[in-house]
């Protein structure tokens, strides 16, 4: 395959895995009532991407994404101050959704496909993750009332329930993103091992002769 044909293939495969995705998430196996959700794999289809096509067409394919994930979600966004606002979208939506094209960074520095995946995908995700948590610590909090954020952190984790102030807010944004985002990288890490282990040369391979 020549470097013309490469590009129009990862290009089109980019086209259909950020379609994977988008419709991935419509399907929530939890939604949180604040934004934010369980889905069924909705971040692998990215993910998968930039382990088989590299970092630089995983990250444009992210950003791509990103900007749809922002198109679906501006209802979210009405009635907010600009600060808030340019805030959310850089990291609810762009860098959240973008940092998911980082999932091949492993490829070639770990034999082991399934693992090298596996541990990319945990990593992007987990960046994913941190800026859920910046945006709900940063932003979101400002927003909520104490108590509220209280009974929150009281259902999952009661010994932290009285913190107040800053504290109040970090940890409302941990245990807030935490709800939806650790079950859904579990699973997603969890599928991506199983279909890179017993699928990986149908999904994952490219021709030797060509660099990402």
């Amino acid at each position: 395959m020549n470097t013309l044909s490469k590009r129009i293939f990862n290009l089109v495969l980019g086209g259909i895995m950020v379609a994977m995705a988008t419709v991935l998430g419509f399907l929530k196996l939890y939604e949180a009532p604040y934004g934010g959700a369980i889905t069924v794999c909705s971040m692998l289809p990215i993910l998968f991407y930039s382990y088989r096509c590299g970092l630089k067409w995983g990250l444009g394919a992210g950003l791509v994404h990103s900007v749809l994930q922002l198109l679906l979600g501006m209802g979210a966004l009405k009635g907010l101050t600009v600060g808030t606002l340019v805030g959310s979208i850089l990291l609810d939506y762009i860098l959240a959704f973008t940092v998911l094209g980082l999932g091949g960074m492993f490829r070639g520095r770990i034999k082991n496909d399934a693992v090298a995946f596996t541990l990319g995908s945990f990593v992007a995700m987990m960046l994913r993750y941190f800026c859920s948590f910046l945006s709900g610590w940063l932003l979101w909090a400002a927003l909520s009332e104490a108590t509220y954020m209280q009974e929150v952190i009281a259902a999952y984790i009661p010994g932290l329930a009285n913190v107040s102030g800053t504290t109040l807010a970090v940890v409302y944004s941990l245990v807030y993103n935490g709800v939806y985002m650790i079950p859904e990288i579990i699973l997603t890490c969890v599928v991506g091992f199983l279909l890179v282990q017993f699928a990986g040369k149908q999904v994952l391979d490219k021709p030797a002769d060509v660099k990402a």
